[in-house]
């Protein structure tokens, strides 16, 4: 038997039992779930209805990050999956569903915040890039040289360079929490935002909790 998305086989609200007066039908249809893992990318096109089409991820490896406060989006490297609301399984699993929580590479956006305020995401980076800045002045001497333009424009910037603590703690270990706001299954791409504010603290609290269950 295929999969139905109809409710005849379902009792009414009074409890009583629907009859079967017709068999199922096409546009009550429903279809395996794609289970998309972490992996090497491989989308498959479905034909649906009226002829448009569907994107079914089976694995992803990578996608496209929001960090909200920052208002910078960057492609990024998926790690695995950490927490599901739903189900344990699809942890242990690594299935990439939306609003499963998990860690991607902090690389990208960690060059862009250094790019961007000229300094260090952490503060054991702070002293490193104190040292090499250091050692690089000595090098170039006056070759690098950047305008007063671009050196107020920093100035500027580094007033409202602000991260959170926990924030920073995640890219000391070079792995942010984000969260998938896309579904995988049906337009083939994991997208989504790096958690951050009393999200974070939200979910962090979870991790902790579902850690001391399975010890």
């Amino acid at each position: 038997m295929g999969i139905s998305r109809s409710s005849r086989h379902k009792r009414s609200a009074t409890g009583a039992q629907r009859a079967h007066y017709r068999k199922k039908r096409k546009f009550e249809l429903g279809r395996q779930a794609a289970n998309t893992k972490v992996g090497a990318k491989r989308i498959h096109t479905v034909r649906v209805r009226g002829g448009n089409l569907k994107y079914r991820a089976l694995r992803l490896e990578s996608g496209n990050f929001a960090w909200g406060s920052e208002h910078v989006t960057r492609k990024t490297r998926i790690i695995s999956v950490v927490y599901n609301a739903s189900n344990n399984e699809l942890v242990r699993t690594n299935t990439l569903v939306k609003g499963a929580i998990i860690q991607v590479d902090a690389t990208p956006f960690r060059q862009w915040y250094e790019a961007h305020y000229a300094l260090p995401v952490t503060k054991k980076g702070a002293k490193a890039a104190a040292a090499a800045a250091a050692a690089e002045e000595k090098k170039e001497g006056e070759e690098k040289k950047l305008s007063n333009h671009v050196q107020r424009n920093l100035a500027e910037r580094k007033k409202d360079a602000k991260i959170d603590n926990l924030l920073e703690t995640q890219f000391g270990a070079g792995r942010l929490y984000a969260s998938i706001s896309s579904r995988p299954g049906q337009v083939g791409r994991a997208d989504g935002y790096i958690l951050e504010g009393k999200e974070l603290e939200f979910y962090l609290r979870k991790l902790r909790t579902g850690k001391q269950k399975h010890a």
